[in-house]
């Protein structure tokens, strides 16, 4: 039954919550509304256990002084102190958080630029592996791409003004294809998680195979 039960309730409620879409009538529409009120209280517990999780997993690496413990008090640190600026501290009258938001934009903001900046080296080296024209995709994929990226900056129209038309070019109907494709792919991809876990055949969430 600890099986059994997850299942049928996880059943019932992703076929209604598909229904609803199809059914206009405002007692499905009254129902539908409050199971995704519930889904946004179930949510936020969701969140209290995800804390409580990071918590615990990161204090046994600090007392075991196990791999980049140091890290974790940081985090731990900054994860209390984020946490209680915006829960205790209150808010304005014109419901900002002063605290929280000085902190949010001049502590994570600039550490989240710094992330990217580093990310786009790692992009860079990869880039240039993928550069390597040894096949005809390759060769597409560098001549594409390097028309795009001098397209995008001022060097691009100084070399020719074309270029930029070229750049836009590609990135509305060419790019815009692709991304299509990924997009259909990935949403037959969700629907088909969602008929699995609706229909019972996907049991990961209960703790199977």
């Amino acid at each position: 039954m600890k099986r059994e039960i997850p299942l049928a309730i996880t059943a019932i409620f992703g076929i209604f919550m598909v229904a609803q879409l199809f059914i206009p009538h405002y007692l499905v529409q009254d129902i539908s509304g409050r199971l995704q009120d519930w889904a946004v209280v179930i949510v936020a517990f969701a969140y209290i256990l995800g804390v409580a999780n990071i918590i615990k997993i990161n204090s046994g690496v600090i007392c075991r002084r196990g791999q980049d413990w140091e890290y974790k008090i940081v985090m731990l640190i900054a994860l209390v102190i984020m946490m209680l600026s915006g829960i205790l501290l209150g808010k304005d009258p014109d419901d900002s958080l002063p605290i929280f938001d000085f902190m949010y934009n001049s502590m994570y903001v600039p550490m989240q630029s710094t992330m990217f900046a580093l990310l786009a080296f790692f992009i860079a080296s990869a880039a240039f592996r993928a550069f390597r024209a040894r096949t005809t995709e390759a060769i597409l994929l560098l001549v594409t791409a390097t028309i795009v990226m001098i397209g995008r900056v001022s060097l691009g129209e100084f070399i020719w003004e074309r270029l930029p038309d070229i750049t836009e070019w590609i990135m509305n109907y060419p790019n815009n294809a692709g991304k299509r494709g990924i997009k259909i792919g990935a949403s037959l991809g969700a629907i088909s998680i969602g008929l699995k876990v609706i229909l019972g055949i996907e049991k990961s969430y209960l703790g199977g195979d």
